[in-house]
């Protein structure tokens, strides 16, 4: 997503985002101890963007961010805690911080190392950390637990580790930015880039010693309050939608070809296009009353400028942000994320799949 205000990724969206079973999950905790290592962009970053040397201040670094859960802003584009959270919480783990926070790290427990904007390609948005540039300080983390625990057990402890990611939709950004009129074998040769890259840093972190690999598809962000605000009569964009489905097929067709391949690789994608597009479509099905508007921010949508740059914009924010699904122009609200990190935990075949993540923490 965005690295300061809001994604440019308009990833996705069909206008009715259905689907055929509505899918069910709650969380339970485990009794082992699993390391969890987080890769993505905005919708996982715990605050990373903040310790990176830029001028521009990060919209989460200013009120009302953080102002739900931790009372202050903490890096995370919510009003609160973020899918990663809630999955360390069903861990048993404690709140995973920025890698790059300065201070010490219990990496037995795991890192998070993602970063608003960032991409899978490495010029998709330079500045933020690249995918690649995420595997780098995975590799550092894996030097330094070998250096403390030894090869032996560290080599146990990433063989259990959970590996949770969400990116791409970024690149799709970009991509539309930059070709808005492209041709479907255009998409389908540049979500064949996308896809190329991915796997090629999922063979790394299988051969460094991963096997649980998570995923979190792309979403509906032709339907986010940013996306809407560019289209006639609100209406979600319809454009993007080829590109979030050829990517998501893809995904789940790579994953499956690599469980093949790779000894030991199990997986699980949770589907955040249905889930989040079902929220969006039927809040009050789901205990929101708002889900095309945002808590916070200025026009139409309040799909822009939530917490105003520390007070050089104006804008407007909700009394409650758990009434909405979206908290700013494209991140969703605590309570949202609560509801779609328990999918991806405990959630029925329907929604996550083949396994869900409680399974593939189970997993021998």
């Amino acid at each position: 997503m965005a690295s300061s205000n809001f994604p440019l990724c308009f990833l996705t969206i069909f206008a009715s985002l259905l689907i055929p079973a509505i899918c069910h999950g709650h969380s339970q905790k485990p009794k082992k101890h699993v390391p969890l290592f987080v890769f993505g962009d905005s919708l996982f970053d715990p605050g990373n963007n903040i310790y990176l040397n830029s001028s521009h201040k990060e919209a989460s670094a200013f009120w009302p961010y953080g102002e739900t859960f931790f009372k202050h802003p903490t890096g995370r584009l919510s009003d609160g805690r973020l899918v990663p959270d809630f999955i360390a919480e069903f861990m048993k783990l404690p709140l995973l911080p920025p890698y790059l926070q300065p201070g010490a790290h219990r990496f037995t427990d795991g890192a998070n190392f993602a970063s608003g904007g960032a991409g899978v390609l490495a010029d998709t948005h330079p500045g933020t950390i690249s995918l690649l540039l995420q595997l780098s300080y995975f590799k550092n983390v894996v030097k330094q637990l070998k250096q403390k625990l030894g090869n032996a057990k560290t080599e146990k402890l990433l063989m259990g580790a959970v590996y949770l990611f969400s990116i791409g939709g970024n690149d799709y950004g970009v991509f539309q930015m930059n070709y808005p009129n492209a041709s479907l074998s255009h998409q389908r040769e540049y979500v064949g880039m996308v896809i190329q890259n991915l796997t090629s840093v999922l063979e790394e972190v299988h051969q460094i010693g991963g096997r649980k690999i998570a995923f979190q598809n792309a979403g509906p962000f032709g339907c986010l309050p940013l996306t809407r605000a560019g289209t006639r009569n609100g209406a979600c964009a319809e454009e993007p939608s080829a590109m979030a489905k050829l990517h998501n097929t893809a995904l789940a067709n790579v994953l499956k070809k690599l469980q093949t391949r790779l000894t030991g690789f199990k997986y699980s994608i949770f589907d955040y296009y249905n889930s989040l597009g079902e929220r969006i479509n039927n809040p009050l099905k789901y205990g929101f009353k708002e889900g095309k508007r945002a808590c916070c921010g200025s026009g139409a949508y309040r799909e822009s400028n939530c917490g105003g740059q520390g007070g050089t914009t104006k804008f407007e924010v909700c009394s409650i942000p758990g009434d909405y699904v979206w908290f700013d122009g494209g991140h969703t609200t605590e309570r949202a994320n609560r509801q779609l990190a328990e999918l991806l935990w405990n959630g029925t075949p329907n929604c996550t799949a083949p396994i869900n993540l409680k399974q593939l923490f189970e997993h021998m």
